[in-house]
């Protein structure tokens, strides 16, 4: 174990982790992550990129899990169409949450897997990249094409933000942060669609093809471009009959 010394070159998150580990050693080891994440207040990527870089003794486990992650995948990616059954189970066990009817063709590519959550009647098209470095949430009725990629990862805009020194190594440490994604029920993702950190879709917006997405897009809205903006509203019919 380390001391507290040598955890003052980490963030403040850091720290209120080796804290409360330090305060509960007996009780965390037969907690899970998402149990030891809730305690702490973050979120499953930020306890497995803590262990990650810190070894200390009797939280192996937390490290397997990252790799236990990475294996699910490979399973995934490497079964055929037809084995439906199998892939759901993968995917209950690897996303945070996931619904009934969801569908994830192959390839699928995501980070952790453990901050996705799926609700109900969900199509994900082949070769989409879910960098779940924070949550990303899928509502309701979602349609997700070929090829989209949703980002909560980032890092400063400033380079001397982005990479900042490290005396004890003598080199420059990259800053990285992230932020939640949210797309509501029943949106429809074109294909290349591309969404970056802290975005929300509201609820019956569709992204046109090709879009990249850098801010809040409101309900029931036609987008495109990059960046990508709502140029029309839309599901007007549907919002009559309902008044």
């Amino acid at each position: 174990m380390f001391s507290y010394e040598e955890i003052q070159k980490y963030s403040e998150t850091d720290i209120r982790i080796y804290k409360y580990i330090v305060s509960n050693i007996d009780k965390i080891q037969y907690m899970t992550i998402r149990e030891l994440a809730n305690e702490v207040q973050v979120s499953t990527s930020t306890i497995l990129r803590f262990c990650n870089k810190n070894s200390f003794e009797g939280y192996s486990e937390f490290k397997d899990a990252l790799k236990k992650e990475i294996t699910l995948l490979q399973k995934y990616n490497a079964l055929a169409y037809e084995e439906t059954d199998l892939k759901n189970s993968i995917l209950k066990e690897l996303f945070g949450e996931i619904g009934t009817k969801v569908s994830v063709a192959s390839p699928f590519i995501c980070d952790y897997g453990l901050n996705i959550y799926i609700a109900n009647n969900v199509s994900i098209n082949m070769n989409c990249t879910f960098v779940d470095c924070n949550r990303i949430t899928i509502g309701d009725d979602v349609l997700i094409a070929s090829n989209v990629q949703l980002y909560t990862a980032s890092h400063p805009i400033e380079f001397a933000e982005r990479y900042v020194e490290n005396p004890e190594k003598g080199q420059l440490h990259r800053q990285t942060y992230a932020l939640p994604i949210k797309i509501g029920n029943g949106c429809w993702l074109g294909g290349g669609v591309i969404v970056l950190p802290g975005v929300t879709i509201g609820d019956g917006s569709v992204i046109g093809a090709g879009s990249v997405v850098t801010k809040d897009i409101p309900q029931n809205s036609l987008a495109v471009g990059n960046p990508c903006h709502a140029i029309r509203k839309i599901n007007v019919e549907e919002q009559c009959c309902l008044k």
